[in-house]
C-alpha cells in the first residue's frame, strides 16, 4: 500500500491498469517496454513496477526489455514444426539458395523454413557469404561451412523455438545493413502477411528497413491463415516465394503482382527480382556494443 501512497495514484485506478497490461500481453504474447508505456501513457518507471507486480502474481513471464506471456510453451517447438510441409520447404529453400551469389550479407529469420534453406545451402554452398541470423540452428549449421561468417543477433533466447528475440535483438539488427533477407510468418490471407508475436513483427520490420530486397518463404500450408499481428499488407512486401500456384493466391483474395511472385518449383528462372551483386551496400556498420 505504501507504494500506491507514495505514487499518489489511488490503488482502484493502478490494479485497473495492471489489469489491462496483463490482458494485452496475454493477447500480444509480447510487447516492449517502449510500447506499453506507450499505450498505457505511462512512464518507464511505472511500466516496469507493474511488470513486477505482475510477475509476483505469476500473470506474465518477465524478459528483459519487455515480457512473455508463455510464447515459448504453448507455440509449437521448433522441433515438431520441422517435420511440416518438408517437400514445399525443400522447393523453397532450393530457390532461395538459386538467387546467392559470393559476397552478399543475407539475414535468415527464425523458422523451419529457414534451417530448410541452410540445409540446401550446406549442399551447394556460395562463398564467400555473410549471414546474419536469429535462428540458432541455422547459425551453428552454417558456422561449420568454410567461407561462411555467421553473426547471431543479440536477444533473449527462447529454448523451444530456438531463436533469438526482444529488444537487444531489434538493437542489434540496426547496425547491419542487408543485401537480402529471407523472413518467415504464420499466415498470409488477403489482408496480407500475418506473425505470432508483436516482438518477431517489430524484429522483421527493423530487418526489412535495412533490406536492399527482402524475400517472403511461405510454404501452402500459411495461406489463409491469420495471426495475431499483421506484418504487412501485400502492397509493400516485396517477394513472396512459395509453391502456392498464383491462380490459388488470387481465388483466396491474395492481389499479388507478377513482380511480387515467385513460383519456388521454377527455381532462379521465375524469380521476378534481378540479380543482386556483393557490396550494393555495405554489411556491419559501426556497432557500439555498450547500447545493447
Amino acid at each position: 500500500m505504501a507504494e500506491y501512497e507514495a505514487l499518489k495514484v489511488p490503488l482502484h485506478i493502478v490494479l485497473a491498469r495492471r489489469e489491462r497490461l496483463a490482458a494485452m500481453i496475454a493477447q500480444h504474447g509480447y510487447m516492449p517496454v517502449s510500447e506499453l508505456c506507450r499505450r498505457l501513457n505511462v512512464s518507464e518507471a511505472t511500466a516496469r513496477r507493474d511488470l513486477a507486480a505482475l510477475a509476483v502474481e505469476k500473470k506474465i513471464k518477465r524478459t528483459y526489455g519487455g515480457a512473455v506471456s508463455e510464447f515459448d510453451n504453448r507455440f509449437p517447438s521448433f522441433l515438431e514444426r520441422t517435420g511440416k510441409s518438408r517437400k514445399a520447404k525443400g522447393q523453397i529453400a532450393a530457390a532461395a539458395v538459386s538467387y546467392l551469389s559470393p559476397g552478399l550479407t543475407v539475414f535468415l529469420d527464425s523458422g523451419t523454413t529457414m534451417y530448410a534453406i541452410a540445409e540446401a545451402f550446406r549442399a551447394q554452398p556460395v562463398v564467400p557469404l555473410t549471414v546474419v541470423t536469429c535462428n540458432i540452428p541455422v547459425g551453428e549449421m552454417l558456422a561449420a561451412i568454410p567461407g561462411v561468417h555467421v553473426f547471431l543477433v543479440a536477444g533473449q533466447l527462447l529454448a523451444r523455438q530456438s531463436t533469438l528475440l526482444g529488444d537487444a535483438a531489434v538493437r542489434s539488427l540496426q547496425f547491419w545493413r542487408f543485401d537480402v533477407a529471407f523472413l518467415s510468418a504464420e499466415g498470409m490471407d488477403e489482408a496480407g502477411i500475418w506473425n505470432s508475436q508483436q516482438a518477431i513483427v517489430a524484429q522483421q520490420k527493423v530487418t526489412l528497413q535495412r533490406s536492399t530486397r527482402s524475400i517472403f518463404c511461405l510454404d501452402g500450408g500459411k495461406l489463409n491463415r491469420q495471426a495475431p499481428d499483421i506484418l504487412l499488407p501485400w502492397r509493400d512486401v516485396d517477394v513472396l516465394l512459395t509453391e502456392v500456384p498464383m491462380q490459388k493466391l488470387i481465388a483466396s483474395g491474395i492481389e499479388i503482382t507478377s513482380k511480387q511472385y515467385w513460383h519456388a518449383p521454377g527455381g532462379v528462372q521465375s524469380c521476378p527480382l534481378e540479380p543482386i551483386q556483393a557490396g550494393e551496400r555495405p554489411g556491419i556498420e559501426a556497432f557500439p556494443v555498450e547500447l545493447l
